[in-house]
């Protein structure tokens, strides 16, 4: 039997939550680690754009974004524990669209300000960053244990590696941030089987 092709990089947020998704709904796949300044032939004739993930699927069918990989992942499994229909409330949608949007765009510049050389500066785009997903997170937090009530969703994994990278960035000022629910959440993912089998060393998926 033909295994989903996973084209993959450890450490990037997008592909890992695609893996998340993909353990999480079952789906056997063959990861292939790739490295970012030698990235394969193969995968650039699937997807020109040069990013991760990139699935092949045993069809034929390409998909290059991570949330149509983990739309598909639950769709196709069937979603029986609601993970992907919980992660559709409004503020569900809000908190991964903040995520992908201007929590992205200031997360780059605060991590990487000498690839972008913004005048603003580091501590600017830190500031931005809070506003624009952690701060409302911890709202949301503070009411239930995780995005999706009182056990995960596709949202909680959908965010969780952006902020994981955050938070990696200045680990003490992050722990010293008044987001006592955030906080608890971050460590729970941090130490999740769910996390620790998508981190570790790419291999068959199941």
């Amino acid at each position: 039997m033909t295994l989903p092709l996973l084209y993959t990089y450890r450490r990037c947020p997008y592909a890992m939550r695609a893996r998340m998704a993909l353990l999480q709904a079952g789906i056997a796949y063959e990861a292939r680690e790739i490295v970012l300044r030698d990235k394969p032939a193969d995968m650039l004739a699937l997807s020109p754009k040069g990013t991760v993930p990139v699935l092949l699927l045993p069809g034929g069918q390409v998909l290059e974004q991570s949330a149509d990989i983990m739309c598909w992942a639950f769709e196709v499994s069937g979603d029986v524990d609601g993970w992907w229909a919980r992660a559709q409330s409004g503020t569900n949608l809000k908190l991964q669209q903040a995520c992908d949007g201007p929590f992205k765009h200031h997360l780059d510049r605060y991590k990487y300000p000498q690839r972008f050389g913004d005048a603003l500066g580091r501590e600017h785009h830190r500031a931005q960053a809070l506003q624009a997903l952690l701060v409302p997170l911890q709202a949301q937090l503070q009411q239930q244990g995780q995005l999706g009530g009182a056990s995960p969703c596709a949202a909680d994994i959908g965010v969780f590696p952006f902020v994981r990278q955050f938070a990696a960035v200045e680990p003490a000022w992050f722990e010293a941030l008044p987001l006592p629910a955030l906080a608890a959440w971050l460590e729970g993912w941090l130490a999740h089987p769910l996390f620790l089998r998508a981190f570790a060393r790419p291999g068959p998926g199941l």
